[in-house]
């Protein structure tokens, strides 16, 4: 037997060893600033056995009661002073009922008021130094570990959990441990959870434990919210050579690929930092597919592996060098990157250093479209704890508006590429004010003068000016950023985060961080192939059919030397592109494929997405596809998207999202989200 398979042999002994251990020369909070925890780490979970749990309540009464009396002992004799004996009893049944109504994650962070008692579940560690006694609060926070934990109140079900997780008595974490020598993996605890696990279980009703993971020695999921087969647990791993996975472990190495999870995850501070900053509850819409209806619906938010690590390393590397730097954060689609944003902005807004000041006076958030300012605006509004944090400024407001944000120092706002420039002055001017600037797609923008320089290439008449319109195409939104930074300079006060899944190379060289050989590498990087391996983007190239068009340049005389092929294919490109014929006949083939073999898939409601190559290629696109409908009689619609205004140069007619589709261009995401 091999040392790895010895070490799997006691997996779960080996888990709970080390969370007993945290706190004993090991934090496990390695990824957070210092001091941004307790400064004396708070001592390791307790160990406890499923006798000391009450099914009932759905907590550990002892050590609920030791934490509050230890912590609150004045509103706790308050409390015995109007109920007596039946104290214990009637506090417990309040907070059961609460935490069924509000979720654990509203009392650990907003408390609970009992007969005119204010009680707060947990304490969190408090910015400055300025509080001891809060410090001592916080340090008293008591963690426990149960190994086997039989959950159920009712007693002819004898079922149980590898693991929980408590805080002050309630629970936060369960989890499945498979272990491969057993002949089981991260697969049958995944499926344990859906098939085995009622949801109507106290300790498994949605908002009570913020989070379920299923665990092997190489691979962590997760998930917030349990709902039978229909589950859906994400990956928690950290990436392995660029894809999916962990990675493996050395031979002579005594740890499990999947440890970082409870020496740093589930390490205490680690967990409270966690409660504080990170997990939180959200309102989405949801339209019912059947009616159309729309409902609210709720989420638990728990961060994947990347966000939370790459949100840590930057507050801590930002609390150490102060402001005036430089990040790229390169993260692909799929990444979660609005709720990395998000985190990271309020973070930043509340950071404080050695002497207790602020890190960061103003957070500014820039996005490049107006419709993605509104989601990310809506997504930091849903992470706002504090009201009147965010403050938004978008197109439809003036410059002096946003100057008056800056001028009365809000905390975070948020603001689009157009108002960029006037940030950046006004950043210049207050050298006295610090702020930290998060840019959402520096890359290249299909918006504005760029695209109607680059349009110009497909309207070209003379092979002279096609090579012209080439050659001049005008900077894209990722190099008016550049410019803009470079034109101002470095600023002391002020630090980029940039965020990006595709940064060209003078951007990785501004906002990058240079290596040992000269070059430049993002500080934090999610690639494409992991987001691929996930599950969380498609590969596009996995189905990839090619259907190829054949063109001849016809000359006057065959012989003769004297035309120049590159200028020749540009203009033949863009012709042959945007020909009424070539389109039609792409048109053709590319809806009877939809018709004959997508149509009927997922229960007859497949889409068909025709990506082009520009803005006049989908407004052409779109003209075909819907004629060609008509034409063939079938009962399908079509919506197009695109930013800005398109003027067709052979129509002259000029062509908004809104105006095609009917509808605004705010409702295009949910009418193809939509039963249609």
């Amino acid at each position: 037997m091999s040392q790895g398979q010895v070490r799997e042999q006691h997996f779960e002994t080996d888990i709970v060893e080390a969370l007993t251990q945290i706190g004993a020369g090991h934090t496990g909070t390695e990824d957070i600033p210092e001091d941004y925890t307790s400064g004396n780490p708070i001592k390791g979970y307790h160990l406890r056995t499923s006798k000391d749990f009450d099914p009932e309540y759905c907590l550990i009464p002892k050590d609920l009661i030791d934490f509050i009396q230890a912590t609150q002992p004045k509103e706790w004799q308050d409390f015995k002073k109007q109920h007596g004996s039946e104290s214990e009893k009637e506090f417990f049944n309040q907070i059961h009922k609460r935490i069924e109504r509000k979720g654990t994650l509203q009392l650990f962070r907003k408390g609970i008021r009992l007969s005119g008692c204010q009680f707060r579940l947990a304490y969190f560690r408090p910015p400055t130094h300025f509080n001891p006694d809060l410090r001592k609060k916080y340090e008293a926070n008591f963690f426990t570990v149960i190994r086997q934990l039989y959950f159920s109140p009712d007693e002819d079900n004898t079922q149980s959990l590898d693991l929980a997780l408590f805080l002050n008595g309630l629970p936060i974490f369960t989890a499945e441990l498979k272990n491969p020598l057993n002949g089981q993996t991260v697969d049958d605890a995944i499926q344990q959870y859906k098939l085995d696990r009622d949801p109507k279980e106290p300790i498994f009703q949605f908002k009570r434990c913020l989070a379920h993971f299923a665990v092997d020695p190489n691979e962590v999921f997760m998930t917030t919210h349990l709902k039978k087969g229909k589950t859906f647990f994400l990956p928690f791993n950290q990436g392995k050579e660029g894809g999916a996975g962990n990675p493996t472990k050395r031979p002579d190495d005594p740890g499990y690929a999947t440890d970082y999870l409870w020496n740093k995850i589930w390490s205490t501070d680690s967990v409270l930092n966690l409660i504080q900053y990170y997990i939180h509850t959200v309102k989405e819409p949801e339209k019912d597919p059947n009616t159309g209806k729309e409902k609210i619906k709720e989420k638990l938010i728990f961060p994947r592996y990347h966000q939370l690590q790459t949100v840590r390393r930057l507050i801590k590397d930002t609390r150490t060098k102060g402001p005036g730097n430089r990040y790229l954060i390169q993260h692909s689609a799929g990444s979660g990157k609005s709720n990395t944003i998000a985190w990271l902005a309020h973070q930043l807004s509340s950071l404080h250093d050695d002497q207790d000041e602020h890190v960061f006076e103003t957070i500014i958030v820039i996005t490049d479209r107006r419709i993605l300012d509104r989601q990310l605006r809506n997504t930091i509004l849903q992470f706002e704890q504090t009201a009147g944090v965010v403050h938004a400024v978008g197109d439809e407001d003036t410059s002096a508006e946003l100057r008056k944000a800056l001028e009365s120092k809000k905390s975070i706002i948020t603001t689009t590429l157009q108002k960029f420039p006037v940030v950046a002055e006004q950043m210049k001017a207050f050298k006295g004010t610090t702020f930290a600037v998060l840019i959402d797609e520096a890359h290249s923008s299909q918006a504005g003068e760029s695209t109607r320089q680059m349009n110009q290439v497909l309207s070209v008449d003379s092979l002279e000016e096609a090579e012209k319109s080439d050659q001049e195409k005008g900077p894209d939104t990722e190099d008016k950023i550049n410019q803009i930074i470079r034109q101002r300079g470095q600023l002391d006060n002020v630090s980029y985060f940039a965020f990006t899944a595709t940064p060209k190379n003078k951007t990785l060289e501004l906002f990058g961080t240079k290596k040992a050989d000269g070059g430049y590498e993002p500080f934090s990087l999610y690639s494409m192939r992991q987001a691929i391996e996930e599950g969380f983007i498609l590969d596009v190239l996995e189905n990839y059919t090619t259907y190829e068009t054949y063109f001849k340049l016809l000359k006057k005389i065959e012989t003769d030397p004297n035309y120049d092929q590159k200028r020749a294919m540009i203009l033949l490109r863009a012709f042959t592109s945007l020909h009424e014929h070539a389109i039609r006949k792409k048109t053709e083939i590319m809806v009877q494929h939809f018709v004959q073999y997508s149509a009927h898939a997922i229960k007859g409601k497949a889409k068909a997405m025709i990506v082009t190559r520009s803005r006049l290629h989908a407004v052409r696109f779109y003209h075909a596809v819907k004629k060609y409908l008509k034409e063939q009689g079938y009962p399908y619609g079509v919506l197009v998207a695109f930013s800005g205004t398109v003027k067709d140069p052979k129509t002259s007619m000029e062509s908004t999202e809104e105006r095609l589709n009917g509808i605004p261009d705010t409702q295009t995401r949910d009418a193809f989200s939509g039963p249609d």
